[in-house]
């Protein structure tokens, strides 16, 4: 009996280890599909941020019990219907402007101290003069190289000023783990906080 029994085991663990490894990939791919994705930075948009070959990973379900903050940074389905990455600077009601005295954006009249914060060295916050109010549901986005991004100041008469509706973001990007040595967490920056 001891010779009959031990093939019916060998058989039990390999169709175990099967159904193990097979639920494990349903698993990965449903987290992939609805919680988190990750994403590769192919422009120098996000400098200094986030540089070309960078990779993070996008929180999918980040927004689906609370709001996009100002600062997050997102990917969204961007003016090209490609996904694009870039910073929320206003949302649905702000006010943004280019830019008071000392060459700030504001934001709701409160203006973002974002060099030596986030943005890419020797760039001002904008080139361009702009002042829009961010429809409701609504976000304005700018990358962090200001002179090197493609970002809502490019599309001011696309008939949404520029901005992107909430329901074309993807995700937060929540963490950089590529390359190694830039591992970090993606945190909106404390400038935003004075802004109401």
């Amino acid at each position: 009996m001891e010779t009959a029994e031990a093939p019916a085991k060998k058989t039990s663990g390999f169709r175990d280890t099967l159904l193990f490894t097979l639920g494990g990939i349903v698993v990965a791919l449903l987290v992939h599909a609805f919680v988190l994705q990750s994403f590769y930075i192919p422009s120098e948009s996000m400098e200094k941020t986030l540089l070309i070959n960078d990779r993070v990973m996008v929180n999918k379900l980040a927004f689906t019990f609370g709001s996009v903050d100002r600062g997050d940074i997102v990917v969204f389905k961007g003016w090209d219907g490609e996904d694009t990455i870039k910073r929320v600077i206003g949302v649905g009601g702000d006010v943004v402007k280019c830019c008071d005295a000392q060459r700030r954006i504001t934001v709701n009249g409160t203006p973002l101290d974002e060099e030596n914060k986030y943005l890419y060295p020797g760039v001002y916050p904008s080139g361009r003069q702009f002042e829009v109010k961010v429809p409701q549901g609504r976000l304005w986005l700018m990358g962090d190289n200001r002179s090197n991004s493609l970002d809502s100041r490019a599309f001011l008469d696309d008939g949404h000023f520029g901005t992107v509706s909430e329901d074309d973001v993807i995700g937060r990007a929540f963490a950089r783990y590529w390359p190694l040595s830039r591992l970090s967490w993606l945190s909106p920056p404390e400038t935003f906080s004075a802004v109401h």
